[in-house]
Formats: structure tokens, C-alpha cells, sequence
């Protein structure tokens, strides 16, 4: 009988042998089997078995197979299934979005820095130090929160030029714009906002000092007193005042030599300040003509004191501290403040009356003549009045039709005039036509009243001096006699002729022949040694001599007395729009009677008054 053999001990071996050299020789299945199982891969596997050297009958062409052909089930996709892969993609695709936006940001603009001033354009710059000149900063706070402030040196001198102060405003838009978009990740178009809107991201330079962001005083060795000459302070006073809470200080500063924009602007920043709760300061240590004290008294002080000056910022409008000069007008008096105070539901000039308003009350509290000239003032005024005054039983006085002429350097608005002036003809006509109208109708008889029409008076103020002496002009009194400014031909006539061998020195005669200019103003008080075909422009900056303070002193005194004659004397104003002189008599007479009652005439075609020109 042969030897038992251990035939799963055989096969495992044969097996093992199979899948190491894979020889179709030593297959144990038949060639002729009718199934396609293959069988087991490996001896130990556990699904092992000696099934499939059974032959069976291959299954039936019509029924299904029951088990998948490839040995792996069918995949069965649904709409959840692509659904879920499409916010999975989606997803992923949004976090690598921002995350690039986010590096593209930090990349290009770092989070601490500041704008440099060196051309139009501004970039961020990222350091350590802070920069020795005025500019806005970019910071992080200790929470990683991204605002900005602006750096002022406490050592810088007060006031900044005006060109800085202007620069200062045109970066703050550029660095808010960039904090904005560093909050938002992206960079995205910024809409133009409101007179009061509240940027989150600026932080006050008093808030950033608190938090270490900024110096401040403290950090700084051997500081300079406060610069700068703020009208009415008295820097040696015993009584120590807090700094007020909120304030606004206008600087007395420009390159335009007249005085109306400066006094249009000075009284509209007052009423603006009162408006808004702001304690109002007055700086007039760079003005062009001299102290603030020189022509009017000290503007009522409030019960604080001024801030330092290097908290005192131009722009944005919400800051606690402002300073408000001519370099700034446009940022504070420009078109988000008519759109912010015109009443819309008004027509025409009507609108104005908020604006007009402010200018009002700056008039008030602020122009107060010094002592002198308000005294001559006073009496000049009473002086005309009592011409006007007719005995009893006459019902009415006589009128004083105030007439203001501007030449010189400022032309009308009107088309066909507005490369020379409106004739002076034009002036005497429109007065003599208020002063038909009012008396018409009005005498004893119901016919025109000749004698208040024969008491009634004509008074003139202009710059140019050869306006007193026209034939249109010749019989009306000037507004005020106590500073004349004369013609060359006047002052020759004056000066003394006579045979002498000896003759006294005197001064080379500066007339004012066509009303005022600019340039003749720059130019007092200093040498003639300018050749007569030069045509630099005078150098504004240049230090003036005590001599020229002297002369537009004189010139300034002259200018207000004759608006103040005007302004509180007159019953009726004739003047040109295009004038800012005309526009602050009107602000004198007030609303009711230069606007509403229509005593404030307007020649200089259908322009309506405006306040403050930028």
C-alpha cells in the first residue's frame, strides 16, 4: 500500500513555489474546467479551500451574476456626493483666495509705517524710528488692530508751513484708504463720505500717546516752549487751565495780501467752532500784516487753554484739535461742508442762510475794533446820521446809501466787464434808483418825498482813490477820512513847492493808482532798487521790516474802518458780488435786512452771496 501523503502540505510548497517564479506548469487545476475562478493567491489566504478543483456548471446566460465580475462592488455616485465636492472645492478655493490677497497686501504695504512726502505720490514705508517731519503714521496696537494717527514733532515749529498743512490732508486720504483695505483684505474703491464721518481706524494723537504709539512730550529731552502766538493767552498766568476737550484754531495765514478772505474765513471758522462745542483760538504769529491786536480786540477766550501744538491737526474733521488756515479752506469749507449745512429744502440763495449764519456770529463775537478806530467809528457814524435827520412834522429821515467800489486786482464776474470793471456810472444809477423807489409814494400828498430825498446821503468806500474824485463820486462823503490811501497826483499836489535852494528830503511817493494790488502791497516798505523791466513776483516770505508792518498796518486800518462805516451806517448797500468786501457788508447788515428786506444790492449780474471762496 503506498505512503500516506499529505497533500495540503504538498500543494502550500507547490504554491508558494507558483508565486515566487509564476510557472504555468505546476498548475493543479484542469485544463478543461468550466470555471473561470483562478483561485486563491496564496496558501494563506484565508479564503482557501479545494472547491475550486470541483468542476461545476457554469451559470445560467440569463440571470445576473451574483457577484461583480472584477471583484470590486460599483461605485454609486448621487447628486449628495457632487454636491458635497463642489463646496469642498469651493472652499478650499476661498481660503487660498485670501490667503494670497492677504500676502499680496502685507507685501506690497507693511503695517507700521508712515507716508513720505517727497512728490505727489505716497507710498508706505515700514521702520522703527519715527520720522523727524509731519506726516500721518500707520500703527499697531497691542492687540494687532492697524490704525493710523499723524506725527507732528513736538519740536516743530507752530505754525507748519502752509504746504504741509495741505500735505497732511492729501496723505491722510491715501493712509486711511490703505488701513481701510487692510481691514477689509482686499483693496476695493472708497466712496466719497459725509462732513462728519467717523473713520474707525483713526486713532487721536492724545489716545496714541496713552498707548505708547506715539512720543509724545514726555519723550522728548530739552523741549522748546509751546511756538506759535495765540491771541489772548496769557502763557505767564498763575491759575493753570486745563487743555479744553475739543478746540479749533485758525491761523492767520495766507498768500493772498487782501483781507476779505481772511476775515470771511476767520468768521465762518468761529460760528463753525460754536457750532460744534469747540473752544476758538486765533494764531496770527506769520500774519502779513502784523498783530491781530494791531486792528481788532482779543476774540473772547474760552475757560481752557490751547492744546499742545503738535495735537493740532488739519484734517480729518473729527479730530479733537483742529487748525484751520487759507491751505485748508477746501478740506474745511469746501464741497462736503456746502452739502453737509445748504438747506435743501430752500431755493436759491435761501440755501445759503446756514452759511451765512456761521459768518454772522464770527462778525459779532470777532470784529471789535481796537480802541482808536472803533472810537472814530463810532463818531463818524453818529456824524452822518445826524445829517440825515429832518425837523417835525416830517415822517421820514433821510437814507444813507452805502456804496462800495472794488478795482485793483479783482475783476467782476459779470461776461462783458470782466476784463476791466463795472463803470462807476453803473453805481451812481442803481443808488439814485433805490433812493426813487423808497421815497416814491411817500410825502405828505401820497407823491415823492423830496425833503428826505434831499437829506439823504451818498458815502463810498473804494481802493482806488481816483473814485472820490469822478464826477459820479465827486459830491458823496467817503466812508472814513482818519487814513486816506491817495494818488501820486494828490500826494505831488500836496507836498510844498516853493523857490528855496535848500529842499527837505522826503520819501519817494507811493500812490495806489487803479485800487489795490497784491504786488504793490508786497512791496511796502521795501527798497526800489528794482529794475523797471523786471517782473518777478514779490517773495512772500521774506521777513518783512518794521517799516513795511507800519504801512499795511495803516493799509489794513483803513480797509476795516471803511467796512465798518459802511456796515453799521448805511441803509442800503450798492456793491459788486465779485468782491469779498461786498459779500462781508451784507454779513454786517444781516440776513433780514440785506436778504429778505433786499437792502443789500447786487450789480454785478444775477450772482447770488456766497461765503467762503477757495
Amino acid at each position: 500500500m503506498p505512503p500516506h501523503l499529505d497533500l495540503s502540505t504538498t500543494y502550500s510548497h507547490a504554491d508558494m513555489i507558483l508565486s515566487s517564479r509564476n510557472s504555468p506548469r505546476l498548475s493543479l487545476r484542469r485544463a478543461t474546467s468550466y470555471t473561470n475562478d483562478r483561485g486563491p493567491m496564496s496558501s494563506t489566504s484565508s479564503r482557501f479551500s479545494f472547491n475550486h478543483l470541483i468542476s461545476s456548471p457554469p451559470p445560467s446566460p440569463g440571470l445576473p451574476a451574483l457577484v461583480p465580475r472584477h471583484g470590486r462592488p460599483v461605485p454609486t455616485r448621487s447628486k449628495r456626493t457632487y454636491l458635497r465636492a463642489l463646496l469642498w472645492l469651493l472652499g478650499v478655493s476661498v481660503i487660498l483666495y485670501y490667503g494670497f490677497t492677504r500676502m499680496r497686501l502685507d507685501r506690497s504695504k507693511k503695517q507700521v509705517g508712515w507716508a513720505t512726502n517727497s512728490g505727489d505720490e505716497y507710498e508706505m514705508v515700514g521702520d522703527s524710528e519715527l520720522p523727524d517731519f509731519p506726516t500721518p503714521v500707520v500703527v499697531t496696537d497691542k492687540r494687532g488692530r492697524t490704525k493710523w494717527t499723524v506725527s507732528i514733532p513736538v519740536d516743530a515749529a507752530f505754525p507748519l508751513e502752509p504746504h504741509q498743512y495741505a500735505e497732511i490732508c492729501t496723505q491722510n486720504t491715501e493712509v486711511a484708504n490703505h488701513v481701510a483695505d487692510l481691514h477689509a483684505h482686499m483693496h476695493r474703491p472708497h466712496s466719497h463720505y459725509g462732513y462728519y464721518h467717523v473713520d474707525p481706524y483713526f486713532m487721536d494723537v492724545a489716545e496714541a500717546e496713552e498707548h505708547g504709539l506715539l512720543p509724545g512730550p514726555k519723550g522728548k529731552k530739552n523741549m522748546k516752549a509751546q511756538d506759535g502766538s495765540v491771541v489772548g493767552e496769557y502763557a505767564d498766568s498763575l491759575i493753570v487751565q486745563d487743555v479744553c476737550e475739543t478746540s479749533m484754531t485758525f491761523v492767520l495765514e495766507t498768500s493772498d495780501a487782501g483781507l476779505g478772505k481772511t476775515l470771511m474765513m476767520l468768521w465762518s471758522a468761529y460760528g463753525l467752532a460754536q457750532k460744534e462745542g469747540r473752544a476758538f483760538f486765533v494764531d496770527d504769529s506769520r500774519w502779513a500784516y502784523g498783530k491781530f491786536e494791531s486792528f481788532f480786540r482779543p476774540p473772547p477766550m474760552p475757560k481752557c487753554r490751547p492744546p499742545p501744538r503738535h495735537e493740532m491737526l488739519p484734517c480729518p474733521h473729527h479730530a479733537r484739535h483742529l487748525v484751520v488756515s487759507a491751505a485748508t479752506a477746501v478740506h474745511t469749507f469746501g464741497g462736503a461742508f456746502n452739502e453737509e449745512f445748504e438747506d435743501p429744502r430752500k431755493m436759491e440763495v435761501y440755501r445759503q442762510k446756514p452759511m451765512f449764519d456761521f459768518a454772522r456770529a464770527g462778525y459779532l463775537a470777532l470784529f471789535q475794533l481796537a480802541d482808536a478806530d472803533r472810537v472814530y467809528v463810532q463818531n463818524r457814524v453818529s456824524e452822518l446820521r445826524l445829517r440825515t435827520l429832518l425837523e417835525p412834522p416830517e415822517p421820514e429821515n433821510g437814507l444813507i446809501i452805502g456804496v462800495h467800489v472794488r478795482h485793483g486786482d479783482r475783476h467782476p464776474y459779470e461776461f462783458q466787464y470782466r476784463d476791466s470793471y463795472v463803470p462807476l456810472e453803473r453805481y451812481g444809477e442803481k443808488a439814485r434808483d433805490v433812493l426813487h423807489q423808497t421815497f416814491n409814494g411817500t410825502g405828505l400828498d401820497g407823491g415823492e418825498n423830496m425833503a428826505a430825498e434831499m437829506r439823504s446821503l451818498f458815502i463810498v468806500a473804494s481802493d482806488d482813490p481816483d473814485v472820490y474824485e469822478s464826477d459820479e463820486f465827486s459830491h458823496a462823503s467817503r466812508a472814513q477820512e482818519q487814513i486816506r490811501l491817495a494818488s501820486k497826483t494828490a500826494v505831488g499836489e500836496s507836498q510844498p513847492t516853493g523857490g528855496s535852494a535848500i529842499r527837505k528830503f522826503v520819501d519817494e511817493t507811493v500812490g495806489w493808482e487803479g485800487g489795490f494790488f497784491a504786488g504793490m502791497f508786497w512791496s511796502l516798505g521795501k527798497p526800489s532798487s528794482i529794475p523797471i523791466n523786471a517782473m518777478e513776483t514779490p517773495e512772500t516770505k521774506l521777513l518783512a521790516t518794521e517799516e513795511a508792518f507800519r504801512l499795511r498796518e495803516l493799509v489794513g486800518r483803513a480797509y476795516l474802518m471803511d467796512l465798518a462805516v459802511l456796515g453799521e451806517a448805511s441803509d442800503r448797500i450798492v456793491c459788486t458780488v465779485s468782491s469779498m468786501g461786498c459779500k462781508l457788508l451784507a454779513v454786517m447788515m444781516g440776513w433780514e435786512n440785506a436778504v429778505v428786506n433786499g437792502r443789500w444790492v447786487n450789480i454785478d449780474g444775477d450772482f447770488e452771496w456766497r461765503g467762503v471762496s477757495w
